[in-house]
């Protein structure tokens, strides 16, 4: 890549930052339904087209994050340790990530973040539409090193793994929006985790060994 390439897409890159985060605001100050797209071009001394053409969706102005998220868990899968199994390189990678450090697998934001999307129902299905290919990246995953194809064992694997993590981001998020402290908030998610993901350790605590 040439220094002209890199410069043009970092500049790219902040664009996209800097239309996001004033979305956000806007949408955390007046509502997501009551914030336009022409609304975040004033802010941002931009054109409509400009926004349009970084984000599609106005939804997504919101999840600019969103191939991270569904990313995540199949990141995980190829992050594992040697000896680990799937079940446990994501929970060991869970913990870890309390704390805030990544925010894309714990749920972790702030409480404005969390009530927005909590309030909008059109925020809600995106954030499901994400659940659903976050859940497809990993049964992509699975089976690309399970060696069987699109199999019926790996899709469910994914499926009971994916919910395990569905149900702890929600925690967090709820968590948040409630206003409680973030060390309280990852020791109940820490809790909930060793539940979710002890229940699934008679099916899939030996799956998929990590042997290199």
């Amino acid at each position: 890549m040439s220094d002209v390439t890199g410069l043009r897409e970092l500049k790219k890159q902040a664009t996209r930052e800097r239309l996001a985060h004033q979305a956000t605001v806007l949408f955390i100050e007046h509502g997501f339904d009551n914030v336009t797209i022409a609304d975040v071009a004033a802010a941002a001394g931009v054109s409509k087209m400009t926004v349009t053409n970084y984000f599609p969706l106005k939804e997504d102005l919101v999840f600019d994050a969103y191939a991270l998220v569904e990313d995540s868990l199949a990141a995980a899968v190829r992050a594992r340790r040697p000896g680990e199994s799937v079940l446990h390189g994501l929970h060991r990678q869970y913990l870890a990530a309390l704390g805030g450090t990544y925010p894309v697998l714990t749920g972790h934001s702030s409480a404005g973040f969390a009530r927005l999307v909590h309030e909008s129902p059109r925020l809600r299905a995106r954030e499901r539409e994400i659940d659903e290919r976050r859940e497809e990246a990993l049964a992509a995953a699975l089976a690309a090193e399970d060696g069987a194809g699109d199999a019926d064992h790996t899709r469910a694997a994914a499926a009971q793994l994916a919910a395990a993590h569905r149900v702890l981001f929600r925690l967090v998020r709820s968590l948040v929006r409630d206003g409680m402290p973030q060390d309280q908030t990852d020791r109940r998610a820490a809790a909930a985790a060793a539940v979710s993901f002890g229940l699934l350790e008679p099916a899939l605590g030996d799956y998929l060994v990590q042997t290199a």
